[in-house]
């Protein structure tokens, strides 16, 4: 394999690396609680670590591999517009997102359950980065992975 590959996949996990390191420090260190869609955009980094390390280490199915990091920045593309557009107004909350229901009968313990799990609305941006959401940075970062990914598959065989 190619020592400019390895060189880029290297970078993009030191990348991905510190992403998913900054999310935990804005979450536990800062003290702001991430929505359940901001927890599901980290499911894309951890995928990529694991299919960049395949490559790196085991140097097996890279092709494949390659493949599989390209659909998998796409789909955390797709979460993070989709939460962007939340944000701004342009898609109502999913299930996925809406605070507990408090219309149904609930028991006095289901309901101090429920009011202490602090669930966090999708709407709400409670961290910018140069006033943009980290939806907004992520998905903008996540199509210039898509992006790197896809000319790295398409480029393959130069690589060998």
């Amino acid at each position: 394999m190619d020592k400019n590959l390895n060189k880029i996949l290297f970078l993009i996990l030191l990348i991905l690396s510190i992403s998913i390191f900054s999310a935990f420090f804005i979450e536990y260190v800062l003290g702001h609680k991430p929505c359940k869609l901001c927890i599901y955009q980290r499911y894309p980094y951890f995928i990529s670590i694991f299919l960049i390390l395949n490559i790196l280490i085991f140097k097996k199915y890279i092709k494949l591999s390659l493949l599989g990091l390209m659909l998998v920045s796409l789909l955390g593309s797709v979460i993070a517009f989709y939460h962007v557009g939340i944000e701004q107004g342009f898609f109502d909350e999913s299930v996925v997102c809406n605070v507990k229901n408090f219309d149904q009968n609930l028991t006095k313990d289901e309901l101090f359950k429920a009011l202490g799990e602090n669930t966090i609305s999708c709407k709400t941006v409670t961290f910018r980065v140069f006033g943009l959401s980290l939806a907004t940075i992520n998905t903008i970062f996540s199509l210039f992975l898509f992006g790197i990914f896809f000319r790295l598959f398409k480029n393959y065989e130069n690589y060998k």
